[in-house]
């Protein structure tokens, strides 16, 4: 029997356009996974984007975890670079 593992993260955005274009972003890589040792869902409520992956084991949750908040974190720089030009 395999062991899942799963993460929920909650991120609060300062606006609902930098929310929209971040999702928008990932929705590519959302759709297509990397890998078949983990899933990726998004959801939004608010300004808040929730992150929940589930993964066959916790070195797979791990390294989804640390792209995707990687991928967010680089969308949320380059809006902010593009806003304050």
């Amino acid at each position: 029997m395999a062991v899942r593992t799963k993460a929920s993260i909650h991120l609060k955005f300062s606006n609902s356009k930098q929310l929209a274009i971040t999702v928008t972003a990932l929705k590519p890589e959302i759709n297509s996974p990397v890998t078949h040792r983990a899933n990726v869902d998004l959801q939004v409520q608010d300004c808040i984007l929730i992150l929940t992956i589930t993964a066959n084991d916790t070195v797979a949750l791990r390294a989804m975890t640390n792209v995707y908040l990687r991928w967010i974190a680089s969308t949320v720089n380059i809006i902010e670079t593009i806003e304050h030009m």
